[in-house]
Order: structure tokens, then sequence, then C-alpha cells
């Protein structure tokens, strides 16, 4: 138990993880390239619980939507609503 036996999750690892590599080579970092998504500002939310966090946001989206472009799998929401 605990160790994940869906071979197209573990395929899915190993794909995302060299295009992590790529995006990294041609960025120069991960975080460059996820900073853009905020235009590199720190969002400062006011959020009182855990339940008033959303789910997904516009940025998320556009993050999630980059990222599947690039060939990754398993990455974003699939509910319908964004905030």
């Amino acid at each position: 138990t605990g160790i994940v036996r869906n071979r197209r999750k573990i395929e899915s690892a190993v794909g995302n993880a060299r295009r992590f590599l790529e995006i990294r080579e041609e960025f120069g970092s991960f975080d460059s390239y996820i900073w853009r998504f905020v235009d590199h500002i720190p969002r400062q939310n006011g959020w009182r619980t855990p339940a008033d966090v959303p789910g997904r946001t516009p940025e998320s989206d556009a993050m999630s939507r980059d990222l599947k472009k690039r060939g990754f799998s398993f990455v974003g929401s699939d509910r319908k609503s964004v905030v």
C-alpha cells in the first residue's frame, strides 16, 4: 500500500521530470518560469479560513494550460468554475 502502481502516473512522473529540466534550461530556473504567471509580484491574499482559498484562479489555469502545452500531464484542475 502507498506505492503508485498506475503505469500512466509513473510514466507521467518521468515525463514531467524531463519537461521540468527543459523549462529549467529555457528559463534558467523553474521558479523564473513560474513567477511569469503573476508578473513576478507576490500575491497578498486575505483569506481567513482554508475554505476561502480557491481551488483555481485565472493564473493557475494559465499555468496549467502552458504546462500541458509543454507536455506535462496530470497537471491542473478538472473543475469547470474559475474564481
